[in-house]
C-alpha cells in the first residue's frame, strides 16, 4: 500500500455481549479507535485494512469481558451454597400437614463456616442444611437473623471448600457488569446469570411499615431460589446479596429484569453484629401501630394526613414513660416527618438505643410533643 501523508480515521464500535445459555445480556462495550495512517493510492484498501483492525480489536475486547466473567465465576462459585430450610409440621382440620421445605442460596463468608443468606429463606425453619458445590450436604446452625435488612447468618462445621471475598458496593456505577449465582427453584444449583447494575440506592416498600433502602437494581436474571446468593463484580468480589424480584407493577403490568440486591456496604455490618451477638440492636418505642395515609385520614376524619396510629402501648415502655397514649398519631420523630417517602421504622432506625428524641403527635385533633428515650430491641 502506497503511503504519503497523514490521515486520521475514527471508528466507533458498539458491542453487545450475550451470556450463552442464561438468556441475560452480559453487558456492552464501546471501543474507540483513532488510527493514524497515511493516504493511499488505493482508498478501498485503506477501508479494508481499517475494518480488519477494528474486527481484531473487537474480538479482543469481547474475549476480555468473557474471560473476566468466567474468572469471576470460578473464583466465587466454590463458596456458593444451596440453603434448604425444613419447615415444621402444622395441625390442620384433618390432621397433621407437612411443613415441607423451602430453598434458597447463600455464600461462605469465613473459613470457620459463617454463611450469609436471606432471612426470608430460613424464617420459621426448624432445621436448616446447606449443599456445597460438590454436592455434600451438611446441617447448619442458625446464628441470627434480621427481618428488616433480610439478612441471616448460618454456621457450618468442618473445613470450608472456599470463602467469598467482599467488594465495595459504594464504588459501583450503573452500567457495570455483574454476575448472579444461586440455585433457582432449588434444583439448578450454582446457576450463573449475568447483567449490569441498572441503578443504585433503590428503595422498595415492603408493605410492613418500612422500606428496604439503598438496594442495588440489576437486570441479571434472578428467580425463586436465588435469594441469598451473591451478586458479584468482574473481579469475583461479592458486592450484594440477591434478595427480591419484581414481577408486576402496582398497576398490574408485568415487568422483566427488575432484580434487587442488598449492597455489601449494608449487609457486612449486619452480618458482623449477628456473628458477634446473634441479633441486631435496634431502637425500641413499645407501641403497636397502624400506618396512617391520606386515604385513611379522610375516611376516618383523622387529625393527621401521615403518621402512625398507636393502637396499644406496652407497660413500662419508652412510649409509656414519655406520656404517649392509645389513639395518639405520631407524626414525626427527631424532627423528621413520617410520610410516604419516610416510613416510621426507617426514621426510627436512624437513631440508636438510649438516644433521646422529640416525638410529635396529634391527640384528639390537637398537636403535641414529648421527649422519648429510645429503648433497645433485638
Amino acid at each position: 500500500m502506497n503511503q504519503n501523508k497523514g490521515l486520521f480515521v475514527v471508528i466507533v464500535l458498539v458491542v453487545a455481549l450475550l451470556a450463552a445459555g442464561v438468556g441475560a445480556a452480559g453487558g456492552s462495550a464501546a471501543m474507540y479507535f483513532l488510527l493514524r495512517s497515511k493516504t493511499s493510492s488505493n482508498p478501498a484498501q485503506v477501508v479494508t485494512d481499517t475494518a480488519q483492525t477494528a474486527t481484531t480489536s473487537l474480538r479482543v475486547e469481547s474475549t476480555d469481558i468473557e474471560t473476566a466473567i468466567t474468572d469471576g465465576v470460578e473464583k466465587v462459585s466454590p463458596a456458593v451454597v444451596t440453603v434448604v430450610a425444613t419447615l415444621p409440621d402444622q395441625m390442620g382440620f384433618f390432621g397433621t400437614i407437612s411443613g415441607g421445605q423451602s430453598t434458597g442460596s447463600g455464600f461462605i463468608l469465613t473459613s470457620d463456616g459463617y454463611i450469609i443468606t436471606n432471612n426470608h429463606v430460613v424464617d420459621g425453619a426448624e432445621k436448616i442444611s446447606v449443599i456445597f458445590q460438590n454436592g455434600e450436604e451438611s446441617e447448619v446452625q442458625l446464628i441470627g437473623t434480621d427481618q428488616y435488612s433480610d439478612i441471616a447468618v448460618l454456621k457450618a462445621s468442618g473445613e470450608m471448600p472456599a470463602t467469598a471475598t467482599l467488594g465495595d458496593s459504594d464504588l459501583l456505577r450503573p452500567g457495570e457488569s455483574v454476575i448472579a449465582i444461586g440455585s433457582p427453584l432449588g434444583d439448578f444449583k450454582n446457576t450463573v446469570t449475568t447483567g449490569v447494575i441498572s441503578a443504585t440506592g433503590r428503595s422498595i416498600d415492603t408493605g410492613n411499615g418500612y422500606s428496604m433502602e439503598g438496594l442495588l437494581q440489576t437486570d441479571a436474571a434472578i428467580n425463586n431460589g436465588n435469594s441469598g446468593g451473591p451478586l458479584v463484580n468482574l473481579a469475583g468480589e461479592v458486592i450484594g446479596v440477591n434478595t427480591l424480584i419484581v414481577r408486576n407493577s402496582s398497576s398490574g403490568t408485568t415487568v422483566e429484569g427488575l432484580g434487587f440486591a442488598i449492597p455489601s456496604s449494608s449487609f457486612k455490618a449486619i452480618a458482623e453484629q449477628l456473628i458477634k451477638t446473634g441479633y441486631v440492636s435496634r431502637p425500641y418505642v413499645g407501641i403497636s401501630w397502624q400506618t396512617i395515609t391520606p386515604t385513611l385520614a379522610q375516611r376516618y376524619r383523622l387529625g393527621a394526613q401521615w403518621g402512625v396510629y398507636i393502637s396499644a402501648i406496652q407497660a413500662g415502655s419508652p412510649a409509656s414513660d414519655a406520656g404517649l397514649q392509645r389513639g395518639d398519631i405520631i407524626t414525626s420523630i427527631g424532627g423528621v416527618a413520617i410520610d410516604e417517602s419516610h416510613p416510621y421504622l426507617n426514621i426510627l432506625f436512624t437513631f440508636t438505643p438510649g438516644q433521646q428524641v422529640t416525638v410529635e403527635y396529634v391527640r384528639q385533633n390537637q398537636k403535641g410533643s414529648t421527649q422519648l428515650t429510645l429503648g433497645e430491641s433485638h
